[in-house]
C-alpha cells in the first residue's frame, strides 16, 4: 500500500502542536507494518538547516492560482528512514513563523494545488492521500472536482483526519473564488460554503473518502451540537465514514529509561522517578521534598485546556500541602494569574514561560500528578506522555481524555488516574483533593503506577487500525455522482 501523507507540519522537520507529531511518528508505524508511506509538506524558513540542506531538487513546476502563475519546487529527501517532499514557494513558506499571517488563505490553497500537482511530477504515485486539518482540506475536494478526471489523480482515494474541528479555515468568498479561479458553484450545496464564507475542512468533510478524527469519543462529540463548531449535521450525514482512532506517542523518543533530559533513568522504579522529583525542585527553587505531591502543567495556557476552572480554585489547591510546576505560554490572564501564585508562594509553585523540551520532560518525570482538565480535547498527547513517564493524570472526562483515563476505583483496584465529568471548578477541586489523598497511601499510588504502565500507548495499536481503515477504501469511481465541476 502507497500512502502520502499531507500535512502543514511534521516533526522532526517542523513544529508547533500534536499534529506534527502525528504526522511524523504515524507514518514511521505504518512503514513499520509494510505500507510505503511518505510525507509531503511546505519548505519552511524555520526547517532546521541541518534537515533543510538534505533536500534535492526533484522537479520545478508552475502552478496556477486564480489569475497568478506561480513557482513550485518539489524536493526530497530521507531523514529518520521516512521519504519527505517539501514544496518550495518562498515567497509563501520562507517566514520565521508557520502560520497567523495575512494571506494564510493564500498560502494554504496554493500548497492544496502544489500538492496535487507535485503527483504528475513526483517519482512516488500513492493509492491513498492522507490529509490533516484545515490547511490541505482542499486536496480532497479539488481531487472530485477538478482533477476527477485526470489520468493521474482520477482512482486517487482521500482519508482526511480532524485534529481540532475549531480551527477550519475561513476565509471570505471574493478571497477563495479568486484562488481557485472559480465563480458561485464553488459555494453551491456540494461546495465550501459556511454562513456566507468559504470553509477550507469542509472540502475535506464533505468530499474525502473516509474520515478520522484523533480519539473515539471526540468522533461521538463532534456530531453533537455543543462541539460540532456548527459542522455537527454533516459530521451526523457522514457518520458511517468518521471513525475515531486514538493517536499515539513515539515511545523510543518518550522513554524516561533513556531520557537525556533526565537526571536518573528509571523505568517502573518509583524511589528512582523520586529522585528526578527532587532535581525539579532544586532545578526551580521549590522546597526539596519526596513527600510533597507535585502536580505538573505542560500546556498552551488557554480557555480549551481549563485554566478558568483552575482559575477559580487555585487558592484552594494550593492550600492543600501540594507543589505546582508549570511549562506554557498563553493568554495574558493565565500567565499572570501564575506569575501572582509565584511571587506569593515561591516555594510552593514554579513557572517557566514559553516552551523548553528538556524542561517537558522533566516536569513529566518529576511530577507525581498531572493536570489536564480540559474544556474539550479532541485527543491529547500530554496525558499519555504522563503515563510513560509514570505520572498519575487528572483530567475531565472529554475527547480523547475519556478515552485514554480510567478513573481509580479504591474498591477494585482498577483505574489509571483520576477524572471528573462535568466542567466545574469544584468538581476539579474534589478530584485534585482526591488525588492528593491517595497519594499519601503507597500501596494504592503504586497500584495506580502500575496500572497506568500495562496500556500500550504506541503508535503500532493505531497503526493497525489506520491500516484497517485504508484497506477499506474503493476510490468512487460511480458515473452517476455529480460532483461539481470547477473548470
Amino acid at each position: 500500500m502507497k500512502l502520502l501523507f499531507a500535512a502543514s507540519e511534521a516533526v522532526p522537520l517542523v513544529k508547533t502542536g500534536g499534529l506534527a507529531d502525528v504526522a511524523g511518528a504515524l507514518p514511521k508505524a505504518l512503514q513499520a507494518k509494510g505500507a510505503d508511506v511518505r510525507v509531503i509538506l511546505p519548505k519552511y524558513g524555520s526547517i532546521p538547516a541541518e534537515y533543510a540542506e538534505r533536500f534535492e531538487t526533484i522537479a520545478t513546476f508552475t502552478v496556477r492560482l486564480g489569475w497568478r502563475d506561480q513557482y513550485c519546487g518539489l524536493m526530497k529527501a530521507e531523514i529518520d528512514g521516512i521519504i519527505y517532499y517539501v514544496i518550495d514557494n518562498e515567497f509563501y513558506f520562507k517566514r520565521s513563523g508557520l502560520y497567523g499571517y495575512d494571506d494564510d488563505a493564500e498560502r494554504f490553497v496554493f500548497f492544496c494545488y502544489a500538492v496535487i500537482e507535485s503527483l504528475f511530477h513526483s517519482d512516488f504515485h500513492p493509492d491513498i492521500i492522507h490529509c490533516h486539518d484545515w490547511q490541505t482540506g482542499l486536496i480532497p475536494f479539488l481531487l472530485k472536482t477538478r482533477y476527477r478526471y485526470e489520468p493521474g489523480t482520477r482512482d486517487l482515494a482521500s482519508v482526511y483526519t480532524i485534529h481540532n474541528l475549531r480551527y477550519q479555515g475561513v476565509f471570505g468568498r471574493e478571497l477563495l473564488k479568486d484562488l481557485l479561479g472559480s465563480g458561485d458553484e464553488l459555494f453551491g450545496s456540494e461546495g465550501i460554503e459556511f454562513f456566507g464564507a468559504g470553509n477550507c475542512m469542509l472540502g475535506g468533510l464533505r468530499y474525502a473518502d473516509k474520515l478520522t478524527t484523533v480519539s473515539p469519543s471526540y468522533a461521538h462529540e463532534i456530531q453533537t451540537e455543543y462541539y460540532g463548531e456548527k459542522l455537527d449535521g454533516l459530521l451526523r450525514w457522514r457518520a458511517g465514514d468518521l471513525t475515531g482512532i486514538v493517536n499515539g506517542i513515539d515511545t523510543e523518543v518518550f522513554d524516561p529509561m533513556n531520557d537525556p533530559a533526565l537526571e536518573t533513568p528509571y523505568r517502573g522504579s518509583l524511589p528512582r522517578k523520586r529522585k528526578n522529583k527532587l532535581a525539579l525542585q532544586r532545578e526551580l527553587g521549590l522546597e526539596e521534598s519526596e513527600h510533597t505531591p507535585l502536580i505538573g502543567i505542560v500546556s498552551r495556557l488557554v480557555d480549551q485546556k481549563g485554566f478558568d476552572l483552575i482559575e477559580a480554585v487555585l487558592e484552594q489547591i494550593l492550600s492543600e500541602k501540594v507543589q505546582l510546576v508549570v511549562l506554557g505560554s498563553g493568554d495574558w490572564q493565565y500567565e499572570q494569574m501564575f506569575r501572582k501564585a509565584q511571587a506569593k508562594r515561591p516555594e510552593q509553585v514554579a513557572t517557566w514561560f514559553g516552551f523548553n523540551d528538556g524542561l517537558a520532560r522533566r516536569i513529566y518525570a518529576g511530577s507525581d500528578m498531572y493536570l489536564m482538565p480540559s474544556q474539550f480535547e479532541p485527543c491529547g498527547l500530554s496525558q499519555l506522555l504522563a503515563l510513560r513517564y509514570r505520572s498519575v493524570p487528572i483530567v475531565r472526562e472529554t475527547g480523547g481524555l475519556r478515552d485514554t483515563i480510567q478513573p481509580y476505583n479504591e474498591f477494585t483496584g482498577e483505574g489509571n488516574g483520576f477524572s471528573f465529568t462535568n466542567y466545574n471548578a469544584h468538581d476539579l477541586l474534589y478530584t485534585v483533593q482526591r488525588a492528593i489523598r491517595f497519594y499519601q497511601d503507597p500501596e494504592a499510588w503504586q497500584r495506580l503506577v502500575v496500572n497506568g504502565a500495562k496500556e500500550d500507548y504506541s503508535w503500532t495499536r493505531s497503526a493497525k487500525a489506520y491500516l484497517s481503515l485504508y484497506g477499506s477504501i474503493v476510490p468512487q469511481r460511480e458515473e452517476n455522482v455529480k460532483w461539481p465541476v470547477i473548470s
